[in-house]
């Protein structure tokens, strides 16, 4: 998250961000695109609230995106926000990675139970979309307990990411 790096007071004291951000590292190319010449791939990710005021930047963008990870908190499932990302998503993406966060705010011995469920429900709703419902989802925790525990499940985004990334096809000419 960019969280971190938002100024605004409210992002601030809940941890979520108001304003968009960004932030980009690099791995090793998967095996789809060491096949095509490339050695590293860079990832640039941009957090995109749902915010009216913003959807305009966004879309602006939207030739640079290649892959969208639509984020969403496990025990409330789409949220207003989300539903706009996901429309976002749906212009401007042709890949889908749905990431399931928050796991850790399950009751206890309730998570697998919860995940099912809540992945069940999401899978009908990307269903109807241009994705489809048998889109990647994975389960993490980007903050458990928000006591310095390490982050759960970033390393297999991270992995799915890699898997599913298809090598994008550009326009020489601009």
């Amino acid at each position: 998250s960019t969280a971190s790096m938002d100024k605004h007071p409210q992002s601030q004291e809940r941890g979520i961000t108001l304003d968009l951000g960004f932030s980009s590292f690099s791995r090793e190319a998967p095996a789809q695109f060491q096949e095509k010449g490339f050695e590293t791939i860079n990832f640039c990710l941009v957090d995109c609230p749902g915010h009216a005021s913003l959807i305009r930047t966004i879309i602006g963008g939207a030739q640079i995106v290649d892959l969208c990870c639509l984020v969403i908190d496990a025990t409330k499932g789409i949220q207003t926000q989300t539903a706009e990302c996901l429309v976002l998503a749906e212009i401007m993406a042709s890949q889908l990675i749905v990431v399931l966060n928050k796991i850790d705010m399950f009751p206890e011995g309730e998570q697998e139970d919860g995940l099912k469920k809540c992945k069940a429900k999401l899978r009908k709703v990307f269903d109807k979309t241009k994705f489809g419902g048998d889109l990647p989802m994975v389960a993490l925790s980007a903050n458990p307990g928000a006591q310095g525990k390490p982050p759960v499940g970033v390393e297999e985004l991270v992995e799915t990411i890699k898997t599913h990334l298809a090598v994008p096809e550009r326009d020489a000419n601009g």
